[in-house]
């Protein structure tokens, strides 16, 4: 989501993935790594194991750093260093998968979560799905033939990804949704549901499972994001809702926010809405490794409880 609400609403996931910073979180194993990748790359190859150790150290408490921050406004005036960051790294590794699988998820992160103006989001999560869709073609080359694809021969070629292309997966899944999220008036965006859900789908049986519960709330936004006349499957967003909450045990809060602003503002229904969000202000904040995607819970669940009356 946004700063404000979906169709302006804030992405709390996608940090769950600067986790790349948001849904941080979704990616904060993920940022770890990446960050300990980029720092091997600025360094001579005659120290780089040195460093590496050095680098990924920095970057697991970078990491911590980041989730356990309460101000998000310290994030978001930082990210843009590293997006730069980015960018320069890949002007001399134009086809390095993980490089460009960080570039997509911190940047569909950013556009989603603090581009509080639509056409930046916009254009943000354009240049993330960018990055993720070469992230995909390099790792695996039937993806090269996804744009435009059929649905039915799109869901065929699922079945060759394993675990190896992980993380190029979710990135990719992550950059899908913040481009649909930030493109949802477009036709064509809105016809990528389908397919970013069978991706997702795709990646929690290639992957560990330590990253079910962040996407399971990715499956519920998705099965959300349109009223049921136009295929939206607000039931089946429902119950991936319930299970990412299962799965925190109720700690992380942002599930709760987008079950309220998905599912319950979908079908008008007032009273699980409030319910729900005030659970989310009443709880404590502060857990670790989730501090900062509950303090823009907290401020999301804020907002649109004051919108409730106007929007019920």
């Amino acid at each position: 989501m946004l700063w404000t609400s979906l169709n302006q609403s804030p992405f709390y996931r996608v940090l769950r993935g600067m986790s790349i910073l948001q849904r941080i979180r979704a990616q904060s194993t993920r940022w770890a790594g990446r960050l300990a990748v980029i720092g091997v790359l600025m360094v001579n190859a005659g120290c780089a194991s040195l460093v590496s150790s050095a680098a990924s150290k920095f970057a697991d408490n970078l990491s911590a750093a980041v989730l356990n921050q309460n101000d998000p406004e310290i994030v978001r005036d930082g990210a843009p260093a590293y997006l730069l960051l980015l960018d320069s790294l890949l002007e001399g590794s134009p086809e390095d998968p993980a490089l460009l699988a960080a570039a997509a998820s911190l940047y569909a992160t950013y556009g989603t979560v603090f581009a509080a103006d639509p056409d930046r989001a916009a254009r943000l999560t354009d240049r993330a799905r960018t990055y993720s869709t070469k992230a995909m073609c390099v790792s695996y080359r039937a993806s090269c033939e996804w744009d435009g694809m059929l649905f039915e021969d799109y869901a065929q070629t699922l079945d060759g990804l394993s675990e190896k292309h992980a993380d190029v997966v979710f990135s990719h899944g992550l950059a899908s949704l913040a481009y649909i999220r930030a493109h949802s008036s477009d036709y064509a965006a809105i016809a990528l549901l389908p397919y970013s859900e069978a991706l997702f789908e795709r990646y929690m049986d290639i992957n560990d499972g330590s990253d079910d519960g962040v996407v399971h709330t990715y499956l519920g936004i998705l099965n959300t994001l349109i009223p049921p006349a136009l295929g939206g499957k607000p039931d089946k967003g429902q119950e991936h809702f319930l299970r990412a909450i299962e799965l925190s045990g109720g700690t992380d809060l942002s599930a709760k926010v987008e079950y309220a602003n998905g599912y319950a503002r979908l079908l008008y229904e007032r009273d699980l809405h409030d319910r729900l969000l005030t659970e989310v202000l009443a709880a404590d904040a502060d857990v670790p490794g989730v501090t900062l995607l509950n303090v823009l819970a907290q401020r999301q669940a804020k907002i649109l409880l004051e919108s409730a009356d106007d929007y019920f």
